[in-house]
């Protein structure tokens, strides 16, 4: 994002000339939330699944697997909430580059390709491959929630004044 977006991004969202992406943050804030509560239940509705991709060189695969989806769970609740939205939007950024060997042995090993039926083994090969950069996407969403808001109170980006920014 461009420094004009970050700035669109960080002002109050109830603010008339606020850009498309500051209207949005709130509403987008509560779906993030949302998807990692329903990641973290599925985790104790499938915990063999999930414990099948955990790389074999790390110990306690079930136990990594629950770890992980009580870490999603919070971590989701948090995020819709005001007053722990940062931490916990840091704490999905931890969380996800945790994860990632998990994703990455998913596509390197064809595990993915032992979940899907014969037919469709690869669209899981190549939608295990797709999820990766996508982790990255998935970092940058939640990088957006541990900036400060304007309405937050918290210190203006750079040290600028508010009428500094609004004058980029």
């Amino acid at each position: 994002m461009s420094e004009i977006d970050l700035d669109d991004a960080e002002t109050d969202p109830d603010d008339p000339d606020a850009g498309p992406l500051a209207r949005r943050k709130r509403p987008l804030r509560y779906v993030m939330s949302a998807a990692y509560v329903i990641a973290g239940i599925t985790h104790f509705l499938a915990p063999k699944a999930f414990a099948r991709v955990v790389p074999p060189g790390l110990p306690r695969p079930r136990a990594l697997v629950y770890l992980s989806g009580i870490a999603e769970i919070g971590l989701g609740l948090g995020v819709a909430c005001d007053r722990t939205r940062r931490g916990s939007a840091w704490g999905i950024m931890a969380l996800l580059g945790a994860v990632f060997p998990a994703n990455v042995y998913m596509a390197t090993d064809d595990v993915a390709a032992e979940f899907a039926p014969d037919r469709l083994s690869g669209v899981a090969r190549a939608a295990a491959w797709a999820r990766l950069p996508l982790q990255g996407v998935l970092l940058l969403w939640a990088w957006w929630y541990t900036r400060p808001d304007s309405a937050d109170g918290d210190a203006h980006q750079s040290g600028r004044s508010g009428d500094a920014q609004r004058r980029q």
